[in-house]
């Protein structure tokens, strides 16, 4: 997924991470008022709470709008065919305006590594995006982690190269998204390999698809729920790829961001959510879009060290 993780310590992180959200801002899309499509409108439990309306900081209320940071890898969001934004983030997002009572301004910051200091920065209230969550990422941010992942292998359709697992992309090209979860994983394997891998990091998702498809790289590691998905259903830029669905690391927590010093917006969020679990709506959510076997059943805050990964 698109999992932005920080490898260093925090402050140095953060200034490096500011680097690359301000050569992203060129690219970010604009911001998109998200409105339920009618399936999600009428799914039990979304409907305003009151109670937690009350329950969002003064400035949100008093705007009447909260900030979503997003970017693209389906099924989590993506623009489709027509353009609109849409998926698993954009349905949770519109769902949470309406329990919520404010609108969703929700904006695709055009790469991954711009997630975090946007957050931090406070030009976002909040992210909602499948970020991996881990213990190093909670020193910068809380993380309200509302579904499960893993990470899988990506190759050209048909796998012509006969890859297997991760000690088969020793000496081989391997795209992966600029400063992930999954440039980690590889980075780890490469220190394993007699042949170390050629990393190729590359800011967007889509050009890291791009990237495997042309065969300028022999593949990616990526998250499982979106290989999987584009593998299904072909989308965008990831035409003519394939997941390796035998191929199950790290699995733990996509989470939404929040910065440290708003709590308040944190456990609205976390509570709105778990209303729409409750309610069933959050698991109607998560099958449309085909993953409902990565479905929480309760949603947790900063629980990585609970699901360690490899």
């Amino acid at each position: 997924m698109k999992n932005v993780q920080t490898l260093m310590k925090a402050g140095l992180a953060c200034v490096v991470m500011s680097l690359s959200a301000a050569s992203a801002l060129a690219a970010e899309g604009a911001a998109v008022k998200m409105v339920p499509e009618t399936d999600i409108a009428k799914l039990p439990g979304v409907a305003l709470s009151q109670t937690l309306a009350d329950g969002l900081p003064v400035g949100i209320k008093k705007a009447g709008v909260l900030k979503v940071a997003t970017d693209l890898t389906p099924p989590i969001s993506f623009h489709s065919d027509e353009g609109k934004l849409v998926g698993i983030d954009a349905d949770l997002a519109a769902a949470l305006g309406v329990i919520l009572g404010v609108e969703i301004q929700m904006t695709d910051v055009g790469a991954g590594a711009a997630i975090v200091p946007s957050i931090l920065s406070k030009r976002f209230d909040i992210s909602i995006s499948g970020i991996n969550d881990d213990p190093e990422l909670q020193k910068q941010v809380d993380v309200i982690d509302y579904m499960f992942d893993a990470t899988t292998i990506m190759t050209i359709k048909d796998n012509p190269l006969g890859i297997k697992d991760m000690g088969d992309l020793c000496g081989k090209k391997v795209a992966v998204p600029v400063g992930t979860f999954q440039g980690k994983l590889v980075e780890a394997a490469s220190a394993k390999c007699a042949t170390p891998i050629d990393i190729m990091s590359i800011p967007k998702m889509p050009d890291v698809l791009q990237a495997v498809r042309t065969g300028r790289a022999d593949a990616t590691v990526n998250g499982y729920a979106t290989s999987v998905y584009t593998t299904a259903n072909q989308t965008g830029k990831g035409k003519g790829l394939q997941a390796l669905p035998d191929v199950r690391l790290a699995v733990g927590y996509l989470g939404m961001l929040t910065s440290k010093d708003n709590p308040e917006l944190r456990d609205t969020v976390v509570a709105a959510l778990q209303q729409m679990v409750d309610s069933g709506a959050y698991q109607s959510i998560m099958t449309k879009w085909g993953l409902g076997p990565l479905a929480v059943k309760t949603v947790k805050v900063n629980d990585a060290a609970n699901m360690p990964v490899e």
